[in-house]
């Protein structure tokens, strides 16, 4: 097998862990009352983002897993909205290829714990926001209801602020991540490829099971 094959397994694990965690985690989370969307970005997407450039080293596998991750998504049977999370995903992914395009893949320019946390601010803010914009404007677009300027402006103020929660928590996660600089995915074919496809099989299957048992 072999890199590209190697990274497609990557994005495929780490699109449907993300995709995954969206709906089992993050609706767990707003059954609770809580922030759901802010708290996934900030303790889960963020990070798996970043470890998983810092793993692999190949720009533009963020973008996949977002798309990877927003399939996933459009099997949630917890939300009444589906289509506008796969949207807001799979801009997230494509927001973080944006951020990080000048930044190496192991983060060498971020040296101390200052600029790591600046940059998990910036990033989660930008992601966390865009995404919720991008969404605000496509899934309109989608479905056939029509996209109007006045209704985005009316939700920017709240989309703004509900932009802080990841930014805090991210200027914690990301130097977090960061700091094990040294991971390594020297793991034999053998092992990699059954763990990789079986693991991503098993978050599809449990999802797509659960959307068949709500909606049948």
């Amino acid at each position: 097998m072999n890199d590209k094959t190697r990274l497609l397994a990557g994005i495929l694990l780490f699109g449907s862990l993300w995709g995954f965690s969206e709906v089992i985690i993050g609706s767990t989370i707003a059954d609770a009352g809580l922030p759901s969307g802010g708290l996934m970005t900030g303790l889960f997407v963020i990070p798996i983002l970043v470890l998983s450039r810092m793993l692999y080293r190949k720009p533009g596998m963020q973008l996949g897993m977002g798309f990877v991750a927003g399939a996933l998504r459009l099997f949630n049977p917890f939300v009444g909205c589906q289509i506008c999370s796969a949207i807001a995903i799979m801009a997230e992914g494509a927001l973080f290829e944006l951020i990080f395009y000048g930044i190496s893949s192991d983060f060498r320019e971020l040296k101390n714990l200052t600029m790591q946390s600046s940059i998990g601010i910036f990033a989660a803010y930008v992601i966390f926001v865009g995404g919720y914009i991008f969404t605000q404007i496509l899934t309109p677009i989608v479905a056939g209801t029509g996209f109007y300027l006045e209704n985005l402006l009316a939700t920017m103020p709240k989309m703004l602020a509900a932009g802080l929660i990841p930014a805090l928590i991210a200027s914690i996660t990301i130097p977090l991540v960061i700091s094990v600089k040294k991971l390594d995915i020297s793991i034999k074919n053998t092992i990699y490829y059954p763990t990789t496809i079986g693991i991503s099989i098993l978050c599809w299957v449990l999802v797509i099971s659960s959307w068949l048992m709500f909606t049948a």
